[in-house]
């Protein structure tokens, strides 16, 4: 890893790090509209909007510099006639450099329900698969024919298991979750760890400001060994259960905002944009982020029930 002299690259792998170890710092993707992609982090979300959900993500991370991270995904999740049980999956790319990841996932969750309340506590489980691909070879060192750097890596292939745990209404939820149980050595270094065990904490509520205008504060905070705390803020003001309005804050690294239209019960649309807040604002052109969402009712359902997380 010492040998990297490719300025771009380096750049992007530094920034990433600068207050910790190399890779550790984005080892797995961060989304800016996190509030609407939950199955990713935690799999007890599986099956919890009472409705059959379909998504797709794509972030493109500070767009004009070579090497920065790009990320895309698909996820859907149900719950079964049987509705304490839901099961969903997913399909995230994740892009860095050399390094092209890919995880495949399947969710399966299980939800206690309060006779006396709308209230849930659900109990989930993730296994899945990353798939490793690298083309370290194609990267310039200072040493000719550096062995670390000589070699390709093609669908290298990292089993993971993880767990999460949900409580939540109406009105407000929280959760937590580790998505990744096992700890996995990096194949362009083993004595680093490409995959490391992340600790996830998620919540946000709901406030009525008028008859025609909620407000939807959020947050989710990342735990990883050897690597900063990342703590992400998202607040939006959603205007007659139609037009999402918001701001996003990723402590000590960005800043942004969001505009998301639900353009009819089941399909909704969103976009954001976030600048840096570090050094690295004058090197791109910002971090943009597309959102896309379709939703079918149970058949038991006469309508839906808005929900805002």
């Amino acid at each position: 890893m010492k040998n990297f002299v490719k300025t771009n690259i380096l750049a992007v792998i530094v920034s990433l790090g600068a207050t910790s170890a190399l890779v550790h710092a984005q080892q797995e993707p961060q989304f800016s509209q996190f509030m609407d992609n939950q199955l990713y982090f935690n799999p007890a979300y599986a099956g919890s909007r009472d409705a059959l959900s379909i998504g797709g993500i794509h972030r493109q991370q500070w767009v004009g510099y070579s090497g920065a991270p790009m990320s895309s995904g698909i996820f859907v999740h149900s719950p079964l006639k049987y509705k304490s049980i839901g099961v969903g999956g997913s399909v995230i790319n994740d892009r860095i450099g050399p390094l092209n990841q890919t995880w495949i996932n399947l969710d399966f969750s299980y939800t206690l329900r309060f006779k006396k309340s709308d209230s849930r506590l659900s109990f989930g489980l993730k296994g899945g698969m990353n798939l490793v691909n690298g083309s370290f070879s194609e990267l310039h060192t200072t040493t000719a024919n550096d062995p670390t750097m000589m070699e390709n890596y093609s669908n290298r292939a990292m089993p993971n298991f993880g767990f999460g745990m949900m409580y939540h209404d109406s009105k407000w939820f929280a959760g937590v979750s580790i998505p990744k149980i096992l700890n996995h050595g990096n194949p362009m270094t083993w004595n680093t760890m490409l995959e490391q065990r992340h600790y996830y904490i998620i919540a946000g509520a709901t406030f009525d400001l008028t008859r025609n205008w909620k407000f939807r504060p959020g947050t989710i905070v990342k735990l990883t060994d050897n690597a900063p705390l990342a703590w992400d803020f998202n607040f939006a003001f959603v205007a007659n259960e139609k037009w999402w309005f918001g701001l996003n804050y990723r402590l000590i690294e960005s800043l942004g905002g969001f505009v998301q239209l639900q353009v009819s019960e089941r399909f909704k649309i969103g976009y954001s944009f976030d600048i840096s807040t570090t050094a690295m604002v004058r090197y791109n052109y910002g971090t943009h982020e597309l959102l896309l969402r379709y939703e079918l009712p149970r058949k038991n359902s006469l309508n839906f029930t808005p929900r805002y997380f």
